[in-house]
């Protein structure tokens, strides 16, 4: 049985022959080349003008991002830019990285930074720049090991964290990476877990009601009153908004957040031994 073929759609090639010829026969040779060379010179007019288009919004873009860098502290660019590295070197660990996991970073700025747009046009560049020179994730823990103190570094955990479980899928590989941020940057044990808990249920799959107050605090759940003040007292200065100041209003706000948190579990541990 022989196939059926549809045929296929004429192309407008005999048209601008055709039309070609019209003109030499009514207008002349003369009449052929002007058309042409308006056709030429309209079409390297628009070329130009796109290419102009976009040189201007690259210049426009790159002028928001040097005006922002330059009004932040040397601390917060240093945080940010080693940040979106480790970010990005996650997301490739499983050989590329893909425009979801890009978008979900640039999403994760956006709605819990509050980033603008001019923002995240820095971000986009630290990220380009990132996916080009590839450096190693010990390399870049250990530069953040030894530019940041306990505060900066239990915060960067808190990021990943977020920008992992933005995503619609979690990947093991990458909980696993974050696991070992965590004991690079040494982290406690509980802390570490504390701070994975809070994410995990979000997607109501972590500790819920006491163990969850006792995580907060990096304790576990057999632990004395007298473990749970110290390690209050030792958390509150930590993550005390003004120990981070200087990584700019962004993690102030993120710093706060979680004082409000440590707040709340040592009270209801503090109701619960009667203190």
């Amino acid at each position: 049985m022989r196939e059926y073929r549809y045929h296929s759609q004429p192309g407008c090639g005999g048209c601008l022959l055709m039309a070609a010829l019209l003109m030499l026969i009514t207008g002349g040779l003369p009449l052929l080349i002007n058309v042409l060379g308006t056709i030429i010179v309209v079409g390297l007019g628009l070329m130009l003008c796109i290419i102009l288009f976009f040189r201007v919004l690259s210049w426009f873009i790159r002028r928001k991002v040097s005006e922002y860098e330059r009004s932040q502290t040397e601390a917060h660019n240093r945080f940010v830019f080693l940040l979106v590295n480790i970010l990005v070197n996650i997301a490739a660990i499983d050989g590329e990285v893909s425009r979801s996991e890009l978008n979900a970073i640039y999403e994760f700025f956006r709605r819990h930074l509050l980033y603008n747009q001019g923002q995240i046009y820095w971000v986009k560049e630290l990220a380009k720049e990132a996916m080009a020179a590839r450096v190693g994730l010990d390399e870049l823990l250990t530069e953040f090991r030894d530019s940041f103190g306990p505060e900066p570094r239990q915060i960067l955990l808190e990021l990943i964290y977020q920008v992992i479980y933005s995503k619609a899928g979690v990947s093991q590989v990458e909980l696993t990476a974050a696991e070992r941020i965590a004991a690079f940057l040494e982290i406690n044990q509980y802390q570490s877990q504390a701070i994975h808990g809070k994410y995990r249920s979000q997607a109501r799959s972590g500790p819920v009601g006491e163990e969850r107050h006792y995580q907060v605090l990096g304790l576990s759940i057999d632990a004395t009153f007298a473990e749970i003040k110290a390690a209050y007292r030792k958390l509150s200065m930590e993550y005390h908004p003004d120990r981070v100041a200087h990584l700019g209003e962004e993690f102030h706000k993120v710093a706060e957040e979680k004082m409000k948190e440590i707040n709340g579990a040592y009270q209801y541990l503090k109701k619960k031994f009667g203190e």
